[in-house]
């Protein structure tokens, strides 16, 4: 039989080391940066210059759409958005929730967007959406915030 000393350095250093290799939660820019599906998403965020924003200490809620979400666009529109920044800073904004909203605190209404127009919220059971679209990964941590993948991109309302 091990020697109870022996047994409790072992499992301090087994916990330590989990611990080391647990990575800490980045912003929610660089998250989104290393999410493969939200590929898209972070090249669009760069382009329209909300890196920045989204690497500031927050807190915020991103509802990102996936990479199939803007396949899903009509060409023309990607090429709007792409063609014209403050339509795509716009559009991306309306993503954004000020606040940290995990999915379990949704509850049915309206929150502001980043882009000033409001957000309509909706849970059923564990599912959650935001305006027309599906939360499709729901709470990505991140250190000034929280991420929703969603299956859509949400077009603001036309003032």
């Amino acid at each position: 039989m091990k020697h109870p000393r022996t047994l409790i350095a072992a499992a301090l250093l087994a916990l330590l080391s989990a611990c080391a290799t647990t990575p800490a939660p980045t912003t929610i820019a660089d998250t989104a940066a290393r999410t493969p599906q939200l590929s898209t998403l972070s090249k669009l965020v760069a382009d329209a210059g909300l890196s920045d924003t989204l690497r500031a200490a927050g807190p915020y809620t991103v509802f990102a759409p996936s990479d199939d979400a803007f396949k899903a666009l009509p060409a023309k529109t990607l090429a709007e958005l792409a063609a014209g920044k403050q339509l795509l800073k716009a559009v991306l904004s309306y993503h954004v929730v000020p606040g940290k909203l995990l999915a379990a605190d949704v509850k049915p209404g309206q929150q502001k967007s980043l882009q000033g127009a409001n957000l309509a919220l909706a849970k059923a059971g564990s599912f959650v959406t935001v305006e027309d679209a599906l939360v499709q990964q729901a709470d990505v941590p991140a250190a000034n915030g929280v991420v929703h993948v969603i299956d859509r991109v949400l077009m603001p309302p036309k003032k």
